[in-house]
């Protein structure tokens, strides 16, 4: 009696929603790197402050080219704000406590679900705010608020709440003149942009808005202008051209492969 070996049927891989731990760096080193990465950069801001009249003619120079390119007036922007007190009072409220909470919850969503998209946001991040530094330093830059021929009201200090002094020369908390670029721009930008990178979901467009919301308000509450968001778009698109997106599949699934079962030896009947 004849037998005839028929294979059995190999199970299919399995895609398993986890994301890749292995390229998950160590946490404590992550975190002594982003902080320090932070001390670094508060300390760098603060050695660019005292050049007060070389900020206000930066001032005049960036307020004139953006008249030269027919920019929109960023008191179109104020007036929609201040025509409602809770509007404005919000607008304020965005720009002084959501800027530093959303990246930090973006790097940490990213280190636990999407570590390869991690690594790559937090070195774009890295450079961004290293190339803004740089600006910083060389190009000190009163903001809107502060200059006369703007016509614009200080809501930080008007309306409330603030994140800065009164005077920007007793201001020890934070550097008044480094408002080109953006980085409260900038960074929202990119937070959008890596969640587009890192998820599927037909829906992560609308993580734009975030960047959105925040240029009308750091606009709107005259402390920053229009180029402040252009050129920080401008590092960023750099940026992101010179560091490598990870490979998305690898970030998003870990595949268990069911290996092929073994053949049955001839004229055995399993």
């Amino acid at each position: 009696m004849e037998s005839r070996t028929e294979p059995a049927e190999r199970e299919p891989d399995i895609a398993v929603r986890e994301p890749d731990t292995s390229a998950r760096p160590p946490l404590v080193r992550e975190l002594l790197l982003v902080v320090g990465l932070f001390l670094v950069y508060k300390f760098g801001r603060q050695l660019a402050n005292g050049h007060t009249g070389e900020a206000f003619r930066n001032a005049h120079h960036v307020w004139d080219a953006e008249r030269t390119l027919h920019l929109p007036g960023e008191g179109a922007v104020q007036d929609a704000l201040l025509s409602s007190d809770t509007l404005v009072h919000i607008a304020n409220t965005y720009y002084a406590t959501v800027h530093f909470p959303a990246t930090a919850l973006f790097l940490i969503w990213l280190y636990l679900r999407r570590p390869r998209h991690y690594v790559w946001s937090r070195r774009v991040l890295a450079a961004l705010t290293a190339a803004a530094l740089v600006l910083h330093l060389t190009f000190p830059l009163a903001p809107p608020r502060m200059l006369e021929a703007a016509g614009l009201v200080d809501t930080g200090q008007v309306y409330g709440p603030t994140v800065y002094g009164a005077s920007p020369q007793t201001d020890s908390m934070a550097n008044q003149f480094a408002a080109m670029p953006s980085l409260h721009f900038g960074w929202a930008l990119m937070l959008a942009v890596g969640l587009i990178a890192a998820t599927s979901s037909r829906w992560r467009w609308l993580w734009l808005l975030h960047p959105l919301i925040t240029l009308l308000v750091v606009v709107g509450t005259a402390n920053h202008y229009w180029l402040d968001a252009i050129a920080v778009t401008v590092l960023l698109g750099i940026a992101l051209a010179v560091i490598k997106l990870p490979d998305p599949a690898r970030s998003r699934v870990v595949r268990r492969h069911t290996p092929a079962p073994e053949l049955a030896a001839p004229g055995v009947r399993r």
